[in-house]
């Protein structure tokens, strides 16, 4: 079973029909009508029908939170219901008039994959359209094992997860107060794809990844479109984490998501927008050298903040990792005066309490040098690495709906 072949490219994806392995549209697979969302007033509605909730929310209250005149909104919202997206969700008292009719986001009139391929592992995850995770697959992955199975083995699990959460909708029945377009179809946005970095985000092709020398130059996003059929987008993990984290907490702030499993790596929101840079190579943050005669890394420095860690996690040493990893954190937070620190991944999340204390530990001390009270608070994901990197794959199809990120 393979992915939908039809509908534009969001991002850095690029839709197209059929391709490698019988690439095209399956049974239980469409793609999603996104005629409504063609502009920015158009974006700006949805995502204030998506943070009303269930609740909802009327055209008077969308057109005071928008700035748009009612007869804007009653045109969007038109549009935004022909295709599905919004439903009518009962009605709410007024002040000398008569009631207004409520409205509400249909979640599941669109789904994105999050895939997150691991150095030894595969998460993939299918959301709708509030984030929410409504399928989820793992599987063991070697990244080293070549280009062609590891895209084969992923398009493989994201056909398996479209395929369970096809069957389930073909036979779920429709709620007596859903008066949407009834199809039975599962509606899908696309795959975001989040893995170790360098890249380039914007064509979707990597550089050399640290360990794996081998991917350096290789079109994962045009591999995965032609095996698929589905628009694709392609991004670091540690970027990815950071915008599903941005995105879950509706965030403008600025905070960095620090990824210390088999390697390490950092997401920036800076004012509440993930930062690449111009190369997609902000956030390199584990190569960056703090010890000139310090043991050799896989990217043929010495010394990095990655291969200390590394090391004293692998002699036991986690209160050193700690502190190493905290003296990079404290190098960060003044050069970018951010607010606030998430730690993450299967090292952290091994011994979360420890890497807490130790990295804290040295910003307190970097903020009395300062003069500052209190330091950068550091805190650990809650969820899973795992979890966060795919959920915030999907985040890479579903943020550019609701005007949160360019991708």
């Amino acid at each position: 079973m393979n992915g939908n072949g039809t509908g534009k490219g969001i991002g850095n994806g690029v839709g197209t029909n059929g391709g490698l392995g019988g690439g095209g549209r399956p049974p239980g697979v469409t793609g999603v009508n996104l005629l409504a969302l063609r502009s920015h007033n158009g974006a700006l509605v949805l995502d204030l029908l998506r943070g009303a909730g269930t609740a909802g929310i009327s055209r008077l209250e969308l057109a005071e939170r928008t700035g748009l005149t009612p007869q804007a909104v009653s045109k969007i919202t038109a549009r935004l219901r022909a295709d599905g997206l919004l439903t009518e969700a009962g009605y709410r008292a007024s002040t000398g008039g008569k009631p207004r009719t409520v409205l509400r986001l249909v979640p599941d009139a669109g789904h994105a994959v999050g895939l997150h391929l691991d150095r030894d592992e595969l998460t993939a995850v299918l959301c709708d359209l509030t984030g929410s995770v409504v399928a989820r697959r793992r599987a063991p992955l070697d990244l080293g094992a070549g280009a062609d199975a590891v895209v084969e083995g992923a398009a493989a699990e994201v056909e398996a997860l479209l395929a369970a959460a096809g069957e389930e909708r073909s036979v779920a029945p429709a709620g007596p107060e859903d008066d949407s377009p009834g199809s039975p179809l599962l509606p899908v946005l696309g795959v975001g794809v989040a893995l170790p970095g360098p890249l380039d985000h914007l064509h979707g092709v990597l550089h050399r990844v640290t360990g794996f020398p081998e991917w350096d130059g290789f079109p994962l996003r045009a591999a995965m479109v032609r095996r698929l059929g589905l628009p694709v987008v392609v991004d670091k993990d540690t970027n990815a984490a950071a915008l599903g984290l941005a995105a879950d907490a509706g965030a403008h702030g600025s905070f960095a998501y620090l990824h210390l499993g088999t390697g390490l790596g950092a997401g920036l929101v800076i004012d509440g927008t993930v930062h690449r840079g111009a190369r997609t190579r902000a956030g390199e943050f584990g190569h960056q050298v703090v010890q000139l005669d310090g043991p050799p890394c896989e990217c043929g420095n010495r010394g990095c903040i990655e291969a200390l860690c590394l090391a004293a996690v692998g002699r036991g040493d986690v209160d050193e990792a700690a502190r190493v990893l905290g003296t990079g954190v404290a190098n960060l937070v003044g050069l970018l005066d951010i607010e606030l620190v998430l730690l993450g991944g299967r090292t952290v999340e091994a011994w979360p309490d420890a890497f807490v204390r130790g990295v804290g530990f040295v910003l307190d001390a970097w903020a009395r040098r300062q003069g500052e009270d209190p330091a950068v608070p550091v805190r650990v994901v809650g969820g899973g690495a795992a979890s966060a990197v795919a959920e915030g794959a999907a985040q890479l199809l579903l943020a550019p709906l609701f005007g949160r990120e360019d991708g």
